[in-house]
């Protein structure tokens, strides 16, 4: 073997190592999956040309080993990787001319449940395939994990755990600083199941969707996978969708399940095809890596050429300065598109780019703009030395391995706005006419340096409304909503603060559990925070920590110079008559104005408004019981009673008089 081989060989093992250890065990990417799987297949190739296989090659290696405190467990079935294609040809020929079962390849988790007695025993995390990590106090607080089954065997069961876009989405909404918030479904998934306190991941809605029944006992007679799918529904298991597929109707099935990718609530990365004699699959044995029952399919990216223009350098309110490629707009899966994502200076560097390149973009799994590869690599393009909002320097720093760009200056505009924008958005101070864009020109002209500022904006009348876009009538509109924002809720005022993992609804939490008492709020411990049901460690941690700076104390004494609360409805325990009760509100409404309206009266008598349908669900509110959306079929699953708002209105009137 040549020097200059062995070395390209040693590179690829440590890039894709460290690549695999940031995502599996810090939830960071430092490549795209197009990137990772186009330097994998080099090694492969490498590999077999030269017929020799590196010590700690991630050829030979199946997952990453498990960093957290939780606790180990060896598997009693070791997990392989699965083998890979993009090509549906490929699976005709694999399949032959047998049976098989197509499914989908989920982007979340793999997590391992065991069943003794019909009670939920153990779950486990992947982990490296061999040893996993003990998540059994989470698993039980998954939103469809039944914890009671029918079957009274020892039962093993493998799948995957995720969290949806729809609940990926609400958590994100809650989160105000733009940064904080979660990259994908899939990190957010693996840093819940992961945590320590189930509280946290019981707020979460992480599903389990089963795939494999991996310890039939005495179920062998179960001797194909569609009808161990059967059987595990049956007990009460969400399982993976699937076909059964024969080698004439794998490619129309593919494109049956490739046309639902973007319609789809929960991520997938590809499809698993499977034989669908499980005695016959199991004969056929395994690689050092891979089984032979079974082979992954992942999706060809539709790739397309375009011209690279530049970078669009965005400063964010924690300094980061995030790079974001610009380049000719190209149609990719059916829309256009013209600008992706580099995430970080090491990313940045790998493309070489330089204005006028050639360059390829894809989807990656069909959804997120990226870069494929740079055709041309010029490499002529230079980092920024200023900071593109306020010409302060502009560093690069490394972060865990990985470079970031990053603004030196403190008093940056950019590290202000999103902190402005988030305090008069609506559900915060509610200060209509404050675009992000108004509050950048009001910063730069010295007009306002922190936030009580924003209640003097009368001392620059003349100044304001000299500016451009501004005149008398826009100046006056905007001083009337600076005034009616005085009168403000207590919840609304907190969750203005931009406290880290305080959204409205924890904020109204923390108001009712404290009688609106904002002196006994700021001054609660953590210890007192934490007993609160739905409050955890990291948010009581983030509270305790905001009132105890005592820069962030001072601009809240100044803010209470400005504003009034509005007087609440406080109810005794006895008159909280949805204590407890967990409600799910969709369809039209015809009683209530909105859905925040009869959200805030649900509150208010102590219960909690979900976003999605789950067994912790007590009553969904819908006008149109006998509609077929998916809640409606989810509440009908599980038992739970669906409502319309004349009969939720019939209850609150009842329970209040009880």
């Amino acid at each position: 073997m040549d020097s200059k081989s062995r070395a390209r060989m040693e590179e690829l093992i440590g890039l894709l190592n460290r690549a695999a250890e940031a995502y599996y065990n810090k939830n960071e990417e430092l490549m795209s999956n197009y990137e990772y799987d186009a330097l994998y297949d080099e090694l492969v190739s490498l590999e077999k040309e030269l017929n020799v296989t590196l010590p700690n090659s991630p050829t030979a290696s199946v997952g990453y080993e498990a960093v957290s405190e939780l606790v180990k467990v060896t598997h009693e079935y070791p997990m392989l990787s699965l083998d890979k294609t993009k090509e549906v040809e490929e699976l005709v020929s694999w399949l032959g001319d047998r049976e098989g079962v197509l499914s989908w390849k989920l982007d979340g988790l793999t997590t391992v449940l065991i069943y003794e007695g019909g009670i939920l025993k153990q779950a486990v995390t992947r982990g490296n395939g061999q040893v996993g990590e003990d998540i059994t106090h989470n698993a039980r607080v998954f939103c469809n994990v039944p914890k009671n089954i029918e079957y009274k065997g020892k039962l093993t069961i493998r799948g995957e755990s995720i969290i949806k876009y729809s609940d990926f989405n609400r958590i994100n909404e809650e989160i105000a600083d733009a940064e904080a918030k979660y990259k994908n479904p899939r990190n957010l998934c693996s840093g819940t199941v992961r945590q320590l306190n189930s509280a946290i991941c019981a707020k979460r809605n992480v599903h389990f969707i089963a795939f494999n029944l991996v310890d039939a006992g005495e179920l062998n007679k179960l001797d194909t996978f569609s009808k161990r799918f059967e059987w595990l529904s049956e007990q009460g298991f969400t399982v993976v969708e699937y076909h059964k597929v024969t080698k004439d109707t794998i490619m129309d099935t593919v494109e049956k399940f490739s046309a639902n990718v973007i319609e789809n609530d929960f991520p997938s990365d590809g499809l698993v095809l499977s034989f669908e004699d499980i005695a016959y699959g199991k004969s056929l044995g395994t690689t050092s890596k891979f089984p032979r029952d079974s082979i992954a399919f992942k999706w060809r990216d539709e790739v397309s050429e375009t011209t690279f223009n530049e970078i669009f350098w965005s400063a964010s309110r924690t300094g980061l300065i995030n790079p974001v490629a610009v380049f000719e707009p190209v149609e990719i899966e059916g829309t256009t598109v013209s600008r992706a994502s580099l995430h970080n200076v090491s990313i940045l560097e790998s493309y070489e780019l330089g204005k006028g390149d050639r360059i390829t973009v894809f989807k990656a799994n069909m959804i997120i703009p990226q870069l494929a590869d740079n055709l041309t690599r010029s490499n002529t393009l230079k980092l920024p030395t200023h900071c593109p909002v306020c010409g302060g320097k502009a560093v690069v720093k490394e972060e865990n391995g990985v470079k970031v760009l990053m603004c030196d200056n403190q008093a940056c505009p950019a590290k202000q706005i999103k902190q402005f924008a988030h305090f008069v958005s609506r559900d915060a101070m509610n200060i209509d006419g404050l675009s992000e864009a108004t509050l950048e020109k009001f910063i730069q002209n010295g007009f306002i340096s922190k936030l009580p500022d924003l209640f003097h904006l009368s001392d620059y009348e003349e100044e304001i409304t000299a500016l451009e876009g501004f005149g008398k009538k826009s100046y006056n509109k905007l001083i009337k909503a600076v005034d009616e924002s005085r009168n403000v809720y207590l919840a609304n005022f907190i969750y203005s603060l931009g406290i880290a993992n305080i959204g409205l609804s924890n904020a109204k939490l923390l108001c009712r559990h404290y009688d609106y008492d904002l002196e006994k709020l700021s001054n609660a411990d953590t210890d007192e925070l934490i007993e609160i049901d739905g409050i955890g460690d990291l948010i009581a941690k983030a509270f305790v920590d905001y009132f105890n700076d005592e820069d962030k104390k001072q601009v809240v004494d100044e803010l209470l110079n400005e504003v009034s609360f509005i007087q609440e409805d406080i109810l005794s325990k006895e008159e909280m008559s949805f204590a407890g009760k967990t409600f799910v509100v969709t369809g039209s409404l015809n009683i209530y104005e909105n859905r925040n309206a009869i959200k805030s009266e649900i509150e208010r008598l102590g219960g909690k408004v979900s976003g999605s349908v789950s067994s912790k669900t007590d009553y969904l509110i819908n006008n149109d019981i006998n509609s077929n959306s998916a809640k409606n079929k989810k509440a009908k699953e599980l038992g739970i009673p669906i409502i319309t708002e004349k009969e939720y209105v019939k209850m609150m009137n009842q329970e209040g008089r009880n």
